[in-house]
């Protein structure tokens, strides 16, 4: 079993190996996590574990009003997160790999990271600064009959894109090129259908890319479905999702 021990950065989201996740850094927890990879030398990769929060707050209230007019100002790595911060974390989370970090004038940061590796989590560290995790890095296996099954997805998803293409009253781009590599397809249908974060959750914690694919697939014959008795609808109406603070 491979372990390594990460910076944490618990999301409202799911992050999928090889997916861009673009983050506005203003807690200062996280600030503090960003300072200590940038001073890392310059050939030393700048990893961090991505977690979807299963009970918890994204952004911790800083003082009342801020989310919540009753809550109470929390300090801390494990603000927000309660006395056993492991617990309101998701079990299988993704590295993230910070190409991009830009310190603002005011402290706070723009990064732009790439997921490269599933990892589960063993334990959580909440005395420094920014919570650590224990992990164990998971081996993408392909299951049976991936190759086949990552044909049918991606036929699927394309009926898909149409019909949300039609709902949303926007023509559909027919250019751009689908990978074929089954892992990378699962990981891509993954991110870009419109689902729940549980739902995402259970597609990254899939046991191997081919049972990842069978629920894709199920999944978009379903949405697919839904979408084609939906009236036209705005596009930002039917899609919009709240942008992560962080």
């Amino acid at each position: 079993m491979t372990t390594v021990r990460l910076p944490l950065f618990p999301l409202n989201t799911v992050l999928f190996p090889g997916l861009v996740l673009p983050l506005n850094v203003f807690e200062e927890r996280y600030r503090a996590m960003l300072r200590a990879l940038v001073k890392a030398p310059e050939d030393t990769p700048r990893r961090f574990a991505v977690v979807a929060i299963r009970d918890g707050h994204e952004v911790a209230p800083s003082s009342p009003g801020m989310p919540d007019p009753t809550a109470v100002p929390e300090r801390g790595a494990a603000a927000g997160f309660g006395a056993d911060p492991a617990r309101a974390f998701h079990g299988v989370g993704c590295v993230a790999d910070a190409a991009t970090v830009r310190e603002r004038a005011d402290g706070t940061f723009e990064v732009l990271a790439t997921g490269t590796t599933r990892v589960r989590l063993l334990s959580v560290d909440a005395s420094g600064p920014y919570l650590t995790a224990e992990l164990e890095e998971l081996a993408e296996e392909p299951g049976d009959e991936a190759g086949a099954l990552a044909e049918g997805v991606l036929r699927a998803f394309r009926q898909y894109q149409k019909r949300l293409a039609g709902a949303r009253e926007r023509s559909l781009s027919t250019g751009a090129e689908l990978p074929d590599e089954p892992s990378v397809v699962s990981y891509l249908v993954a991110a870009a259908m419109m689902l729940d974060t549980p739902t995402k959750q259970r597609l990254l914690q899939a046991p191997d890319t081919a049972s990842r694919l069978r629920d894709e697939l199920k999944l978009l014959r379903s949405e697919t479905a839904i979408l084609r008795t939906l009236p036209s609808l705005p596009a930002a109406e039917l899609t919009r999702a709240p942008t992560s603070l962080n």
